[in-house]
């Protein structure tokens, strides 16, 4: 369960939002929607424990993530508007890598597999610098398919995405809350994502 209490954010002078609180249990997802500079992404930083909030709390199973430090990182899985690649590293050796960080195995098979599954079949051996940027979002989101944690944070995971990939990604995420996981994401888009429990934070200048 993730739960945040009294949280705030400010950039400078400027209060971005300032009393926040959601929880969001197994099989649950948030859409946090809200004009651009209203704080999603500065939001998503603090849930994934890379910035600190101003004030208040955020809570994963009870307990402040401060206290949980690893524990904690091992839990979450965090897609940026970045797509976090290597680009002189072929789309394969980026998701081999990604994952062992992460603790997790992906053999050669395995791999060329989830990247087909993505989409990226014949180009698993490419540079990622010439792939289109579709590609690219392909080759970051393939990372959903081995993930083992149960906390999805995604920043616009839609992005460059065709009509093809935006209702295969829907599924993706569909299925791990269906699955009893959790997701929090942002999107500028109108996705209809099947299952699991829906939940909306506008966020307001």
């Amino acid at each position: 369960m993730l739960s945040t209490s009294d949280l705030a954010c400010a950039r400078g002078d400027r209060r971005l939002f300032s009393g926040l609180a959601f929880t969001l249990a197994p099989g649950g997802r948030l859409h946090v929607g809200g004009e651009n500079g209203a704080g999603k992404t500065s939001l998503l930083r603090m849930l994934c424990g890379l910035s600190p909030p101003d004030a208040g709390e955020i809570c994963w199973q009870g307990t402040p993530i401060g206290r949980l430090g690893d524990e904690y990182r091992q839990a979450v899985l965090y897609l940026g508007h970045h797509n976090a690649l290597k680009d002189d590293l072929t789309a394969l050796e980026n998701l081999r890598t990604a994952a062992a960080l992460a603790g997790v195995r992906v053999g050669d098979d395995a791999g060329v597999d989830l990247l087909r599954r993505a989409g990226l079949a014949g180009r698993e051996d490419l540079p990622v610098r010439i792939l289109s940027q579709g590609q690219k979002r392909r080759a970051a989101l393939a990372h959903l398919l081995w993930s083992k944690a149960p906390l999805w944070i995604l920043d616009e995971p839609f992005v460059a995405l065709d009509a093809a990939a935006v209702n295969w990604l829907a599924g993706i995420i569909g299925r791990h809350v269906a699955e009893g996981g959790l997701a929090v994401l942002t999107s500028h888009q109108e996705v209809v994502i099947p299952g699991g429990v829906p939940q909306t934070l506008v966020l307001s200048q």
